[in-house]
């Protein structure tokens, strides 16, 4: 996956009282941008101050979701350059990222949106690394574990104290990663192999 991609999100609809999977686009717009382009800024989130910052503060209180992934990528500077790295819970299954969501309308017409078209976007929160991930780099996605699901996405009351208390870096003893090809860093290739290990460069 790569910003602006759209991808599979889930939610909760409370009025429903039922989960929802949606498809929404990388990078969140928030409802009073004037531009879509805002959202190449919004990929992520930082948890620090999330519930203040203009752009997120008000989906952190009532648009939150998970993100399903099974793995994610970071790149590490070597002497040759950079190393790609795949990064995934030990037992290899799917991770949960925390994410925001937004409903953002077009104002006006332009080339990226036309007049009044509504468009779906999230953003994925980060926090600083565990251990394992800050040989690699000094942020990582927040991992959700099922414990914290129904409350992260509004099925169970809690204030923003609890919410920020889950914005944690997930265990290094629970997470793998493992060097991958460098072809993860063209947004064209989009196979299998891209998680398969190599030796590092």
């Amino acid at each position: 996956m790569a910003p602006t991609d759209s991808l599979p999100v889930v939610g909760f609809d409370a009025r429903a009282g039922e989960h929802s999977l949606d498809v929404l686009r990388w990078g969140l717009v928030p409802f009073w941008a004037k531009d879509l382009k805002v959202g190449f800024a919004n990929i992520n989130a930082k948890a620090e101050g999330i519930e203040n910052r203009p752009a997120f503060r008000e989906a952190f209180q009532r648009r939150r979701c998970l993100v399903p992934v099974d793995n994610f990528y970071e790149w590490k500077k070597t002497a040759t350059g950079k190393q790609p790295y795949a990064i995934a819970l030990a037992d290899r299954g799917l991770m949960a990222l925390a994410g925001l969501w937004e409903n953002w309308r077009s104002p006006g017409e332009n080339w990226r949106s036309p007049a009044g078209e509504w468009v779906r976007s999230f953003a994925v929160v980060t926090c600083p690394p565990n251990e394992l991930r800050a040989e690699l780099h000094n942020r990582m996605p927040v991992v959700l574990g099922p414990e914290t699901w129904p409350v992260w996405l509004g099925e169970e009351p809690a204030d923003a104290r609890q919410l920020k208390a889950m914005l944690a870096p997930y265990p290094s003893e629970e997470m793998t990663c493992w060097p991958v090809s460098p072809r993860v860093g063209n947004v064209k290739n989009n196979d299998p192999s891209l998680i398969e290990a190599i030796s590092a460069q």
